[in-house]
Order: structure tokens, then C-alpha cells, then sequence
């Protein structure tokens, strides 16, 4: 059985059964991480002790500083409440603190609800998509990114759903061309603001 013990904010160790004292990157797995700093437009934004960013009623957030050479590849983990009716959540990447909003953002979608499944295809587009999400209940997301900090195009993928009471399945599928390398993101919603959590996790060995 692994016992798991915290040394530091970020740091988390795990023992194996020989008595050893580990780090993720040893295991493999998802490391959390801290972003170096935040910015926001809305009510209030903070980083939390173990790195994950709490939100109420913002229209805008970067996360900067969250990507980096000691990670490919990312995960974010996103719930959000939208406030004053159904919105769709856009993010762009970031190089400190300049989003790229360029239209070099390439977007492939999937709705499923119910017996009825439909497709869009934009192109051309200024910001990415992490997700839809209605003010009845959580909308959850798992966004994936690969390469934002390699000097190459980066290629984003989330799952998720919203309209929680009828569980409606959103899967989008997004490319950003430009072979640059970002350091953060900023996420906003299209329109009215969000109330949430996001946390964004280092792929070890991916």
C-alpha cells in the first residue's frame, strides 16, 4: 500500500513498499502545478495552497507561467458555473503576458443529446474552445495540450458536459498553427462570466 506525504507545495513524495521516498517523475503520472502568477477580470481570483485557481463571476483569467520545458504535454481539469445564461468558454495561449489572438486557431466540434449527433468545423478562428456550459449546475471538462511550451503547432482536445440534469456530451478538437512556444493561458468566457476551478496538471513522461 503507498503511503503519500507532502514535503512542500508541489512536492509530493510517495513511499513504495521497499521504504523508499519518491517523486511523481519517478512514478509517472500527473503533477500539479502552481502558476506563476494570475490575472483577472471579475469578482476575485486566487491561487490556492496546492496550485489550482478558485474564480467567482470573472470574464477574464490568465494563468501565466504554468507551462514549461519540464513538461510536453498538460491536462487541465475545469469545472465552471455560468452566471446570467448559457456560455461557450474560449482560450487562447500566451507568451507572458500577451495572449495570442491571431487567427490561427482551427476548431473541430461534436454534440451528442440524446438520440441527436451534429458537427462544426470553424476555421480561421481567434481563440480556442475548452467547453459549453449552462447556469443550471457544474459543467465539467478535461482539457489536453499537447507541445504549448515546444517551438511547434500545438494541438488541444477536451471532453465534457453541461445541462447536467440531461448530460449532454460536448467533444471539440482544436489546432493552433503558429510554431511558437507559450507559457500560459488565458480562458474567458464568450459572454456573461463563470464561477469555478481550474487545475492544470504536468504529463510526466508523455
Amino acid at each position: 500500500m503507498t503511503t503519500v506525504g507532502r514535503w512542500s507545495p508541489n512536492k509530493v513524495r510517495a513511499r513504495v513498499l521497499d521504504g523508499t521516498w519518491v517523486s511523481p517523475e519517478e512514478l509517472g503520472g500527473m503533477v500539479l502545478l502552481t502558476p506563476t502568477s494570475i490575472a483577472y477580470a471579475g469578482t476575485s481570483a486566487s491561487i490556492g495552497a496546492n496550485g489550482s485557481v478558485e474564480f467567482t463571476a470573472i470574464t477574464n483569467l490568465e494563468l501565466r507561467g504554468v507551462f514549461s520545458a519540464d513538461y510536453d504535454n498538460y491536462q487541465i481539469v475545469f469545472w465552471w458555473q455560468a452566471i446570467g445564461g448559457l456560455t461557450t468558454i474560449r482560450n487562447r495561449f500566451m507568451s507572458g503576458t500577451t495572449p495570442e489572438s491571431g487567427a490561427n486557431y482551427a476548431l473541430q466540434q461534436l454534440y451528442a443529446d440524446s438520440t441527436t449527433v451534429s458537427a462544426a468545423r470553424y476555421l480561421g478562428q481567434t481563440a480556442g474552445v475548452m467547453g459549453v456550459g449552462d447556469t443550471a449546475q457544474r459543467n465539467g471538462y478535461v482539457v489536453s495540450i499537447y507541445g504549448p511550451y515546444l517551438t511547434q503547432p500545438t494541438a488541444q482536445r477536451n471532453v465534457g458536459i453541461y445541462s447536467l440534469n440531461s448530460a449532454t456530451l460536448y467533444d471539440d478538437a482544436d489546432t493552433h498553427s503558429l510554431s511558437t512556444s507559450y507559457d500560459g493561458i488565458n480562458i474567458f468566457p464568450y459572454a456573461n462570466s463563470i464561477t469555478g476551478l481550474v487545475s492544470v496538471y504536468g504529463l510526466v513522461g508523455a
